[in-house]
């Protein structure tokens, strides 16, 4: 990878393992910019559906969709969401033609997603997943969001449901993988700040 020519790096991460943190710190060294939830902002404007409702619209399973369409309800009395036709795929398109474009733009790090396998073929590209332990991942959902562990467990044992449901749907592959990263970083023992250095030195090592 060189960092001298426009780069891409994703960040895959494990909810609650600090993969967020660390792709904003590693962004801020690089001086690029940072994407996660600019991605869901442009899809809600485009189909007018809030961040939750895309979030589980990605993560369910085949089907869930058609209930989706009966239960729920919009702010905006006009909106037939009915006659908008929308899917799982239009989302999945969507987000594809949104990340591709901004990496065009500049050299840039994106989180989450489906990035890691959107651009695994990108000549410039470097594809990291971050993970922690559940009893780690527990405690700093648990601390950060105001849960008890028992709900923040419910918490994290449903969005890595919902996200390996949407990656294997869409790639083919799934999430926990490690063919899919070139580093796979465990956050047990390391800051977000060690982290990044990790990622930095990695980098120079694939320079050389």
């Amino acid at each position: 990878m060189n960092l001298n020519s426009k780069f891409i790096i994703t960040i895959n991460r494990e909810l609650g393992s600090g993969g967020r943190t660390v792709g904003r710190k590693l962004a801020e060294k690089l001086g690029v910019e940072y994407f996660d939830k600019v991605v869901i902002k442009a899809l809600e404007e485009r189909y007018h559906l809030s961040a939750e409702q895309i979030e589980n619209l990605k993560g369910q399973d085949t089907g869930w969709w058609a209930d989706f369409k009966r239960k729920m309800t919009f702010s905006d009395s006009e909106y037939d969401l009915n006659q908008t036709g929308i899917e799982t795929e239009d989302v999945f398109r969507a987000e594809t033609q949104i990340l591709k474009a901004l990496a065009k733009e500049n050299s840039c790090i994106i989180a989450g997603r489906t990035a890691f396998y959107m651009f695994r073929e990108h000549p410039n590209h470097l594809s990291v997943f971050i993970q922690a332990s559940m009893l780690s991942r527990v405690a700093r959902v648990a601390r950060e969001q105001n849960m008890t562990k028992e709900q923040a467990r419910l918490t994290i044992d449903k969005v890595d449901k919902m996200r390996e449901n949407y990656v294997q749907e869409f790639t083919g592959t799934s999430r926990y993988d490690t063919r899919n990263y070139h580093l796979v970083i465990n956050m047990d023992e390391l800051t977000e700040a060690a982290a990044v250095d990790l990622i930095l030195q990695y980098i120079r090592s694939m320079s050389v």
